[in-house]
């Protein structure tokens, strides 16, 4: 089996979705097919259940996925590491991103360069259906997320960002022209979900409104991509973070200000018991270079102190409008 045949078998594994998979290693779907079919016939037992609606892994495909992973992930460190030594770099610290908004995080990861030279800092995709496993599985060694975050075993460190909530809808929506928007509009819309555990989610998508009536939770998405084509064809609404009018701007696509959203809180995570000097040297420089607001994209601010500061309105309405401003 062929290192890239086995890359392919293990995105799939954890993707469960041949399109995401392709996505993720800038290939066609047909070839991550082909490569899966492949395998099969060497193999002779499917490793995949396809259907319509799914796709799942076979008992013998599990186990492969048991079998190969550790493998794998010590060839590709021992590549990382020769790559690391030849350029003068000793150390890595793998960040864990939830989000496409590199750039916001600029100075911060600046700042740990300059203090830690020889360590280089690699970004890491994390999704949003199982936002603290690469974290359990040591696949990343620190992570931003959005608050809340109560699990026993992370520890919550320094804010990073604070930025507004906005809901992403098509350009053709009923309130794709509006100023702003309240959780009680979503009332009558159906709302994409999928971020894991509930009390995470519910931090982003409340399940009721304000007065108590029900938001519908709709399709179930991992990644911020996934959202477009649905936000676009007008089959569900999202409620995102403002940086994604930014990152996704589309002229099918309009980011309106939720008014009633409280501003929200990013931080760094890491587990507890895997606590490294390094962790703690970004945590410290987190610290020092304090959290990147968005302050062209909302009116009301929370400080790290939690004191609420207002500055001169800014609004974000469809997203002509607000690029013309950003």
């Amino acid at each position: 089996m062929e290192l890239r045949d086995i890359e392919i078998f293990l995105t799939l594994a954890e993707e469960l979705h041949f399109g995401r998979t392709a996505e993720r290693l800038h290939v066609t779907p047909a070839r991550v097919s082909q490569s899966i079919k492949k395998q099969e016939r060497r193999i002779g037992a499917a490793l995949f259940e396809r259907n319509n609606r799914a796709v799942t892994l076979t008992p013998i495909g599990r186990q492969l996925v048991e079998d190969l992973r550790p493998m794998y992930r010590g060839l590709h460190e021992g590549f990382e590491r020769a790559i690391r030594a030849a350029g003068g770099k000793t150390e890595v610290l793998r960040l864990g991103m939830l989000s496409s908004n590199v750039q916001d995080f600029r100075p911060l990861l600046d700042g740990f360069h300059a203090r830690h030279p020889a360590c280089e800092a690699q970004i890491r995709y994390v999704g949003f259906g199982d936002p603290f496993g690469p974290l359990r599985d040591g696949e990343v060694d620190v992570q931003i997320a959005w608050l809340p975050v109560r699990e026993a075993d992370l520890t919550v460190g320094p804010v990073v960002r604070i930025e507004p909530v906005v809901l992403a809808v098509g350009a053709g929506h009923r309130l794709a022209g509006q100023e702003t928007v309240s959780y009680e509009d979503l009332a009558g819309e159906v709302v994409i979900g999928g971020a894991k555990p509930d009390y995470w989610r519910e931090a982003l998508v409340p399940s009721h409104t304000p007065s108590g009536r029900p938001i519908r939770i709709g399709p179930a998405v991992t990644a911020e991509s996934e959202l477009l084509p649905i936000l676009s064809n007008g089959e569900a609404v999202a409620l995102v973070h403002s940086h994604a009018g930014r990152y996704h701007s589309r002229p099918d696509i309009a980011y309106v200000p939720v008014h009633d959203a409280p501003p929200a809180r990013w931080a760094l995570l890491w587990r507890t018991a895997t606590e490294t000097d390094l962790i703690r040297s970004f945590a410290l420089t987190a610290r020092e270079v304090g959290p990147s607001v968005a302050e062209n994209e909302r009116t009301t601010y929370v400080p790290v102190s939690g004191e609420s500061v207002s500055r001169a309105p800014t609004a974000i309405g469809p997203a002509s409008r607000w690029h013309r401003r950003a």
